[in-house]
């Protein structure tokens, strides 16, 4: 290939750039690994292009989409330490208006997925329990709006195949499906208040406050990577979830910066200690899910290094 036609091939496959990223994200769960994805996308269409402009986006997304799915399978090999979280995204102050997403000649399509919606923690650990298979033609047909046919010339296979697919993975994620995580204004506003009251409570050292704020049987979760403190198992009940975060507040002491910012469409607390003690992380990621009645359900903690590479330092 000459320079030039480096160059335009360079500036083509760029335009795509933020498309395949998030592709790779919401595939992954992990922002680090989506950054990787991506590279070795381009470096791939460096090595042996399309030979038509106009295959270069399917053409990305099918090299993508099997990057993707070959990490999948190898994270699925590997034995890892503690629970496995998400990495967080920050998504700015946006909200999601309806459950349902709007078509253009105003209808809705049943059990389509909004993009901030597939983004949330609940949305990706969701994903966790298709197969590579099943998570693509999802991500495709349900959140990126491909049709049967986009989906089986994208990714070289039968539409039958595509529909079978995609009918077994809609049904594994019908637990999801029940109870969403749509991150309206309500749900924002209400995920605040329960996050800093309790962590608010914690930081007093108002056990019985924090605990007040929490729903039986809430669960606790910690994704250290086996680099720092952090629970192996999930932490079940309200004591035990208040005191293990009262014991690593102690632990890890002051923070020396604290922020609540928009992470994966609902406000999350970043913390970070410039000289961390032994054990402790640099920075902290925590976030909450809550029900209706505004008590806190699940508790998240992101401290594994690799899950926060992608995080800005400052919203």
């Amino acid at each position: 290939m000459t320079s030039g036609g480096h160059e335009a091939l360079v500036r083509a496959a760029r335009e795509h750039e933020r498309f395949l990223w998030g592709l790779c994200y919401r595939m992954t769960g992990v922002a680090a690994d989506a950054d990787e994805l991506v590279q070795e996308t381009y470096a791939r269409a460096l090595e042996a292009p399309p030979a038509r402009p106009e295959e270069l986006r399917p053409w990305l997304t099918r090299v993508a989409m099997n990057l993707a799915r070959d990490r999948l399978r190898r994270r699925k090999r590997e034995s890892y330490v503690g629970p496995w979280l998400p990495s967080p995204l920050e998504t700015g102050e946006e909200a999601v208006a309806s459950v349902e997403a709007h078509l253009p000649g105003g209808g809705t399509t049943e059990g389509r997925y909004e993009l901030l919606e597939s983004v949330t923690f609940a949305f990706l650990l969701a994903l966790e329990v298709l197969t590579p298979r099943q998570r693509a033609v999802l991500l495709l047909r349900d959140v990126f709006d491909y049709s049967v046919r986009e989906v089986a010339d994208c990714l070289k296979w039968s539409e039958t195949n595509v529909k079978v697919t995609h009918h077994r993975a809609r049904a594994a994620m019908a637990a999801y499906d029940r109870e969403r995580c749509v991150p309206t204004r309500e749900l924002q506003a209400r995920t605040r208040r329960a996050l800093e009251g309790f962590l608010g409570a914690l930081a007093s050292g108002d056990v019985g406050a924090a605990e007040a704020l929490l729903a039986e049987p809430v669960r606790a979760l910690s994704d250290g990577g086996g680099e720092t403190f952090a629970a192996r198992v999930p932490v079940v009940g309200v004591k035990r979830v208040a005191l293990f975060y009262r014991r690593l507040h102690e632990l890890g002491g002051a923070a020396d910066a604290l922020e609540v910012r928009m992470l994966n469409g609902l406000p999350a607390l970043v913390a970070r200690w410039n000289e961390p003690r032994p054990g402790s992380p640099a920075r902290l990621v925590v976030r909450v899910d809550v029900g209706e009645d505004g008590r806190v359900r699940v508790v998240h903690a992101v401290q594994a290094s690799r899950k926060l590479v992608g995080l800005p330092a400052s919203a």
